[in-house]
């Protein structure tokens, strides 16, 4: 029997836990045996691929339960037995995904190359495509050349895409992030083009084509054996033509034939055949979905707070025990490193306040400040086995801005009190 024929698009969140269910109910489409493959490419010029390849193995391997491999293509000139060889891997392959980078580079690195016509065939005749984020845009008539024009200030043009979805009845310009607002005070909605940027983008689309925009930690699958397509995760999916929008939210499951005639101005109801319905209007505000990362930290940081406030240090203690492991089970996520970065200024402000506390009143400092430190000490050991070494640094530098002394030696890690006591 074929495998099913799905593609998956995801805003971003793909190596998050708010994506873990949707990877796990595919791969239980697909059965035990399929054999599943990440395409490096997107990021392949980035000087730490290594360590990205590595932790989507490791996402795959404990947060989804699946072993993948990586089909290493990072660039259009590699050796030619190493190129066979990934090319060999994609072509066995039941699931190809591929995530984060640049979409420009990615094209340039695949034209010439067998891998748009073996997507196409997985489309075609059995397989999973799930791509997210910078490889989503490659998937349209049209790319974003997002780095181009956020970083570097070129014009609004597009740049040809695979176009694997026009096959399929969708001529779009798939654009993830819809809802990105990390601009705080400048508009970064549509993947860091903005509003105007996004009118003028839109203007050059044939009349035929429109955008499909998926919001972060959101996803869309599209069954086409079937025929539908079902929104995942926490935002929307958005259809939008000539700054005409109409949404799809998450839980809801239409026919792909019904997700076109509502971007071409029909309202889609008559052929939904799921879900919560569909709302329409000429609205070209995505909605904002607030970060799941931040929300976890903030949800953590009010434990600390109550705990301290009622002078429970051990509830506090296990509040910044599951702050570490909430950071922990983010790392994969490589987009979002800004929030990592955040989470841990928290966990740096908790671990102090721990240790101001610790040294109020201290009459035998090892014995008082003793169980404290040594979690924290467990802390850091645990964040240098999993490689997050500036946390690790982080943890020490505020024990050490305390007065407590730290020495690493063959038999673990040793420590001493404040003088004094304080």
């Amino acid at each position: 029997m074929s495998p099913p024929r799905l593609l998956v698009i995801m805003g971003s969140g793909e190596t998050s836990p708010t994506m873990v269910k949707t990877h796990r109910e595919v791969f239980a489409r697909l059965g035990e045996s399929a054999h599943a493959v990440v395409l490096d490419t997107p990021f392949g010029f980035q000087e730490n691929a290594d360590d990205i390849s590595a932790r989507a193995l490791d996402y795959f391997r404990h947060s989804v339960g699946r072993a993948v491999e990586v089909a290493s293509l990072r660039r259009a000139d590699l050796d030619p037995v190493a190129r066979e060889a990934a090319l060999a891997r994609i072509r066995q392959a039941q699931w190809v995904f591929a995530g984060p980078g640049s979409p420009t580079y990615t094209l340039r690195q695949w034209a010439g190359t067998e891998i748009p016509d073996l997507l196409a065939d997985k489309l075609g005749h059995g397989g999973v495509v799930n791509f997210a984020s910078a490889a989503a845009l490659t998937l349209g008539q049209v790319t974003v050349p997002v780095y181009e024009i956020y970083k570097s200030g070129a014009d609004p043009a597009w740049e040809d895409g695979l176009d694997l979805l026009s096959p399929l009845g969708l001529p779009v310009a798939v654009i993830p992030h819809y809802d990105n607002a990390e601009g705080g005070n400048h508009d970064t909605r549509f993947c860091y083009l903005g509003e105007r940027r996004l009118r003028v983008l839109e203007s050059q689309l044939p009349p035929s084509a429109f955008v499909l925009g998926i919001d972060e930690h959101t996803g869309c699958v599209f069954d086409l054996d079937a025929g539908t397509a079902t929104v995942v995760g926490l935002g929307q999916v958005t259809v939008r033509r000539m700054g005409c929008s109409s949404v799809v939210p998450s839980g809801s499951t239409m026919t792909i034939d019904a997700l076109v005639a509502m971007a071409m101005g029909g309202s889609g109801k008559s052929l939904a055949v799921g879900g919560s319905g569909v709302g329409g209007g000429t609205a070209s505000e995505p909605s904002t979905t607030p970060s799941p990362l931040l929300a976890t930290v903030r949800q953590h940081e009010a434990a600390f707070d109550a705990a301290l406030a009622c002078g429970d240090i051990d509830g506090a203690v296990r509040a910044v025990l599951d702050l570490d492991d909430a950071l922990a089970a983010w790392s994969a996520d490589t987009l979002q490193s800004n929030e990592q970065e955040r989470g841990r200024g928290a966990l740096r402000r908790m671990i102090s306040r721990l240790g101001e506390l610790a040294r109020v009143g201290a009459r035998d400092p090892r014995e008082l400040i003793g169980p404290y430190v040594e979690r924290l000490l467990a802390l850091r050991d645990s964040a240098r086995q999993a490689r997050r070494f500036d946390e690790a640094d982080g943890i020490r530098d505020e024990l050490v801005a305390l007065g407590v002394s730290i020495r690493d030696t063959a038999k673990g890690t040793e420590w001493d009190p404040p003088p004094s006591g304080g």
